[in-house]
């Protein structure tokens, strides 16, 4: 697969790593009303965005700073998962 944001090639798994090395801004944090915190990406190819509560314990002050990298993975696979589904004509290894 071709990574959406630069020149990497690999298989789904290596733009997954890809991703997560390069590229973790992709992946926003954000607080919302009520101390509910979500997780947001935008796809780069279509503009589709995916928003995802963190919970439950996204209401732990420290819980995102903790696991943000763990969190991140799992949006950036949400992210690969689109692509494979939605951007079948994008070039696959």
């Amino acid at each position: 697969m071709n990574c959406p944001f630069c020149g990497f090639e690999g298989s789904p798994r290596e733009l997954h790593a890809h991703l997560g090395e390069q590229h973790p801004d992709a992946v926003r944090f954000e607080e919302k009303g009520g101390g509910r915190s979500f997780y947001a990406l935008t796809c780069p190819v279509c503009g589709d965005g995916y928003e995802r509560e963190i919970k439950p314990r996204g209401r732990d002050p420290g819980f995102i700073e903790e696991f943000q990298n763990q969190i991140r993975l799992v949006a950036l696979d949400m992210l690969v998962n689109h692509l494979l589904g939605e951007h079948e004509d994008l070039p696959v290894d």
